[in-house]
Protein backbone atom coordinates (compact mmCIF):
# COMPACT_ATOMS: atom_id res chain seq x y z
CA UNK A 1 0.00 0.00 0.00
CA UNK A 2 1.41 3.36 -1.01
CA UNK A 3 2.06 5.47 2.07
CA UNK A 4 1.84 8.92 0.56
CA UNK A 5 0.31 12.24 1.38
CA UNK A 6 -2.41 13.59 -0.88
CA UNK A 7 -3.07 17.32 -0.46
CA UNK A 8 -1.55 17.13 3.02
CA UNK A 9 -0.77 20.05 5.28
CA UNK A 10 1.48 18.01 7.57
CA UNK A 11 2.92 20.04 10.40
CA UNK A 12 6.08 19.21 12.32
CA UNK A 13 6.22 21.08 15.62
CA UNK A 14 9.78 21.79 16.67
CA UNK A 15 10.73 25.00 18.48
CA UNK A 16 9.26 27.23 21.15
CA UNK A 17 8.98 30.98 21.44
CA UNK A 18 8.50 32.80 24.69
CA UNK A 19 5.46 34.72 25.84
CA UNK A 20 6.14 38.43 26.22
CA UNK A 21 4.55 40.17 29.17
CA UNK A 22 5.79 43.15 31.12
CA UNK A 23 5.81 43.50 34.89
CA UNK A 24 4.24 46.43 36.76
CA UNK A 25 6.62 49.36 37.22
CA UNK A 26 6.84 51.65 40.22
CA UNK A 27 6.92 55.42 39.71
CA UNK A 28 10.60 55.52 40.66
CA UNK A 29 11.49 52.92 38.00
CA UNK A 30 9.22 54.27 35.28
CA UNK A 31 10.59 53.94 31.76
CA UNK A 32 10.76 56.83 29.29
CA UNK A 33 7.61 57.34 27.24
CA UNK A 34 9.10 55.88 24.03
CA UNK A 35 10.21 52.70 25.79
CA UNK A 36 6.87 52.34 27.54
CA UNK A 37 5.06 52.63 24.21
CA UNK A 38 7.29 49.93 22.73
CA UNK A 39 6.55 47.57 25.58
CA UNK A 40 2.83 48.21 25.29
CA UNK A 41 2.94 47.15 21.63
CA UNK A 42 4.47 43.73 22.35
CA UNK A 43 1.76 41.05 21.94
CA UNK A 44 1.09 38.42 24.55
CA UNK A 45 0.78 34.87 23.23
CA UNK A 46 -1.17 32.02 24.71
CA UNK A 47 0.38 28.74 23.60
CA UNK A 48 -2.06 25.84 23.43
CA UNK A 49 0.02 23.58 25.66
CA UNK A 50 -2.86 21.36 26.81
CA UNK A 51 -3.50 19.76 23.40
CA UNK A 52 -2.63 16.05 23.03
CA UNK A 53 0.90 15.15 21.94
CA UNK A 54 2.21 11.99 20.28
CA UNK A 55 4.07 9.17 22.04
CA UNK A 56 6.65 8.48 19.31
CA UNK A 57 7.63 5.12 20.82
CA UNK A 58 4.32 3.70 19.57
CA UNK A 59 5.17 4.37 15.91
CA UNK A 60 7.13 1.85 13.79
CA UNK A 61 10.82 2.43 13.17
CA UNK A 62 12.91 0.76 10.45
CA UNK A 63 16.50 -0.52 10.66
CA UNK A 64 17.87 2.94 9.78
CA UNK A 65 15.86 4.60 12.56
CA UNK A 66 13.30 6.19 10.25
CA UNK A 67 9.87 6.57 11.85
CA UNK A 68 6.65 6.06 9.89
CA UNK A 69 4.28 8.91 10.80
CA UNK A 70 1.36 7.67 8.67
CA UNK A 71 0.32 4.00 8.59
CA UNK A 72 -1.59 4.22 5.31
CA UNK A 73 -4.88 3.26 6.99
CA UNK A 74 -5.72 5.62 9.85
CA UNK A 75 -4.98 9.12 11.11
CA UNK A 76 -3.53 7.76 14.34
CA UNK A 77 -1.19 10.42 15.76
CA UNK A 78 -2.71 13.25 13.76
CA UNK A 79 -5.13 16.03 14.79
CA UNK A 80 -6.20 19.49 13.71
CA UNK A 81 -4.19 22.65 14.36
CA UNK A 82 -5.31 24.16 17.69
CA UNK A 83 -7.78 21.32 18.30
CA UNK A 84 -7.76 17.83 19.80
CA UNK A 85 -9.70 16.06 17.03
CA UNK A 86 -9.25 15.56 13.29
CA UNK A 87 -11.17 17.98 11.02
CA UNK A 88 -13.82 16.06 9.10
CA UNK A 89 -12.52 16.94 5.64
CA UNK A 90 -9.27 15.08 6.32
CA UNK A 91 -9.66 11.36 5.58
CA UNK A 92 -7.62 8.36 4.45
CA UNK A 93 -8.30 7.51 0.81
CA UNK A 94 -6.52 4.68 -1.05
CA UNK A 95 -3.55 4.68 1.33
CA UNK A 96 -3.08 8.45 1.35
CA UNK A 97 -4.06 11.35 3.58
CA UNK A 98 -6.70 13.22 1.63
CA UNK A 99 -8.31 16.66 1.91
CA UNK A 100 -11.66 16.77 0.11
CA UNK A 101 -12.54 20.00 -1.69
CA UNK A 102 -15.64 21.98 -0.74
CA UNK A 103 -16.33 23.79 -3.99
CA UNK A 104 -16.39 27.02 -1.97
CA UNK A 105 -12.81 28.10 -2.54
CA UNK A 106 -9.73 27.62 -0.40
CA UNK A 107 -11.12 29.54 2.57
CA UNK A 108 -14.60 28.06 2.34
CA UNK A 109 -14.06 24.47 3.42
CA UNK A 110 -16.19 23.74 6.47
CA UNK A 111 -14.34 21.67 9.10
CA UNK A 112 -11.07 21.80 7.16
CA UNK A 113 -7.91 23.57 8.31
CA UNK A 114 -4.39 22.29 8.94
CA UNK A 115 -3.52 18.77 10.03
CA UNK A 116 -0.79 18.35 12.64
CA UNK A 117 1.45 15.45 13.59
CA UNK A 118 1.85 16.58 17.17
CA UNK A 119 5.40 15.83 18.20
CA UNK A 120 8.23 18.30 18.73
CA UNK A 121 11.20 17.31 16.60
CA UNK A 122 14.60 19.02 16.68
CA UNK A 123 16.85 17.87 13.82
CA UNK A 124 14.96 15.77 11.27
CA UNK A 125 14.39 14.68 7.70
CA UNK A 126 10.73 14.49 6.67
CA UNK A 127 9.95 12.56 3.49
CA UNK A 128 6.58 12.20 1.77
CA UNK A 129 4.89 11.84 -1.61
CA UNK A 130 2.02 13.99 -2.84
CA UNK A 131 -0.25 14.73 -5.74
CA UNK A 132 -2.96 17.33 -6.22
CA UNK A 133 -6.13 17.76 -8.22
CA UNK A 134 -6.33 20.41 -10.95
CA UNK A 135 -6.01 23.92 -9.54
CA UNK A 136 -5.15 22.79 -6.00
CA UNK A 137 -3.11 24.65 -3.39
CA UNK A 138 -1.69 23.14 -0.20
CA UNK A 139 1.55 23.05 1.78
CA UNK A 140 3.66 21.49 4.52
CA UNK A 141 4.55 23.68 7.51
CA UNK A 142 7.39 23.13 9.98
CA UNK A 143 8.02 24.58 13.45
CA UNK A 144 4.37 25.43 14.01
CA UNK A 145 3.54 26.99 17.36
CA UNK A 146 -0.09 26.47 18.31
CA UNK A 147 -1.20 29.88 19.55
CA UNK A 148 -4.74 30.70 20.57
CA UNK A 149 -6.50 32.70 17.85
CA UNK A 150 -3.50 32.71 15.52
CA UNK A 151 -3.28 30.96 12.12
CA UNK A 152 -0.53 28.39 11.63
CA UNK A 153 1.26 30.37 8.91
CA UNK A 154 2.11 33.19 11.33
CA UNK A 155 4.73 31.03 13.08
CA UNK A 156 5.57 28.38 10.48
CA UNK A 157 7.71 28.40 7.32
CA UNK A 158 5.84 26.66 4.48
CA UNK A 159 6.99 24.18 1.84
CA UNK A 160 4.56 25.12 -0.92
CA UNK A 161 2.46 22.45 -2.68
CA UNK A 162 0.67 23.71 -5.78
CA UNK A 163 -0.65 22.92 -9.23
CA UNK A 164 1.78 25.37 -10.87
CA UNK A 165 -0.01 25.41 -14.21
CA UNK A 166 -3.60 25.96 -13.14
CA UNK A 167 -3.50 27.82 -9.82
CA UNK A 168 -3.05 31.63 -10.11
CA UNK A 169 -0.79 31.82 -7.06
CA UNK A 170 2.01 30.38 -9.21
CA UNK A 171 2.11 33.65 -11.16
CA UNK A 172 2.09 35.88 -8.07
CA UNK A 173 4.82 36.60 -5.55
CA UNK A 174 8.33 37.22 -6.91
CA UNK A 175 10.51 35.10 -9.20
CA UNK A 176 8.30 32.03 -8.75
CA UNK A 177 8.51 31.99 -4.94
CA UNK A 178 4.91 30.76 -4.64
CA UNK A 179 5.43 27.72 -6.84
CA UNK A 180 5.76 24.14 -5.66
CA UNK A 181 8.56 23.33 -3.15
CA UNK A 182 9.37 27.03 -2.63
CA UNK A 183 9.72 28.52 0.81
CA UNK A 184 6.34 30.16 0.33
CA UNK A 185 6.50 33.83 -0.69
CA UNK A 186 10.19 34.03 0.24
CA UNK A 187 12.59 31.79 -1.73
CA UNK A 188 11.74 30.18 -5.10
CA UNK A 189 12.44 26.50 -5.73
CA UNK A 190 15.12 26.14 -8.40
CA UNK A 191 15.03 24.12 -10.52
CA UNK A 192 11.24 24.02 -10.63
CA UNK A 193 10.75 20.33 -11.35
CA UNK A 194 7.27 19.49 -10.07
CA UNK A 195 5.10 17.07 -12.01
CA UNK A 196 1.64 18.03 -13.35
CA UNK A 197 -1.55 17.64 -11.31
CA UNK A 198 -2.65 14.04 -10.93
CA UNK A 199 0.94 12.71 -10.82
CA UNK A 200 2.94 11.77 -7.72
CA UNK A 201 5.82 13.98 -6.57
CA UNK A 202 8.51 13.12 -4.01
CA UNK A 203 9.43 15.69 -1.36
CA UNK A 204 11.79 16.01 1.57
CA UNK A 205 12.57 18.68 4.16
CA UNK A 206 15.89 18.43 5.99
CA UNK A 207 16.37 20.44 9.18
CA UNK A 208 19.77 20.39 10.91
CA UNK A 209 20.86 23.01 13.45
CA UNK A 210 18.90 25.76 11.73
CA UNK A 211 19.79 24.85 8.14
CA UNK A 212 16.69 23.95 6.13
CA UNK A 213 16.79 22.28 2.70
CA UNK A 214 13.78 21.55 0.47
CA UNK A 215 13.99 18.65 -1.98
CA UNK A 216 11.58 17.96 -4.83
CA UNK A 217 11.73 14.82 -6.96
CA UNK A 218 15.19 13.95 -5.60
CA UNK A 219 16.76 17.38 -6.24
CA UNK A 220 17.66 20.05 -3.65
CA UNK A 221 15.73 23.16 -4.71
CA UNK A 222 15.79 25.56 -1.70
CA UNK A 223 18.24 26.17 1.15
CA UNK A 224 17.97 28.70 3.96
CA UNK A 225 19.39 29.27 7.43
CA UNK A 226 17.26 30.17 10.40
CA UNK A 227 18.23 32.88 12.90
CA UNK A 228 20.83 34.49 10.60
CA UNK A 229 20.82 38.18 9.61
CA UNK A 230 19.56 37.23 6.16
CA UNK A 231 16.67 35.27 7.68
Amino acid sequence: MKKSVLLASAAIMMCYFASCSGGKKTEEAAAPAEEANTEAAVPEYKLMNDLPMVDLSKFPKDADGKITLFDGKTLNGWRGYNRADVPARWTVNDGAIHMSGSGAGEAGAKDGGDLVFAHKFKNFELEWEWKVAKGSNSGVFIMIQEVEGQPSYISAPEYQILDNVNHPDAKLGKDGNRQSASLYDMIPAKPQNSKPFGQWNKSKIMCYKGTIVHYQNDEPVVEYHLWTQQW
